[in-house]
């Protein structure tokens, strides 16, 4: 399994596009050891912690691991698709 998020992206959320990419640029250069992808996704980039007040909560902002956003997640899954379209059909 690819893992975009934790070690290969440093721990940075924002490097999850790059990564998933170099992912998707090794299938297509022939690595058949790649089978799935894990990706930290939420509604809203980034990560809070849990404050006293629960009512202070960010809506759709991870609690754990720093996330990217919907918008990223769902561009990223389009280019891959398109990208791996003609390799798979």
């Amino acid at each position: 399994m690819a893992t975009p998020s934790h070690g290969y992206s440093n721990k940075d959320a924002a490097n999850q596009p790059k990564v998933f990419a170099d992912c998707i640029d090794q299938i297509l250069n022939g690595n058949q050891t790649i089978r799935s992808f894990m990706v930290e996704s939420n509604l809203n980039f980034g990560a809070q912690a849990i404050p006293d007040d629960l009512a202070e909560l960010k809506y759709g902002v991870s609690v754990t691991d720093a996330c990217i956003d919907w918008e990223t997640t769902e561009s990223m899954i389009k280019t891959a698709r398109e990208k791996l379209k003609p390799k798979l059909f």
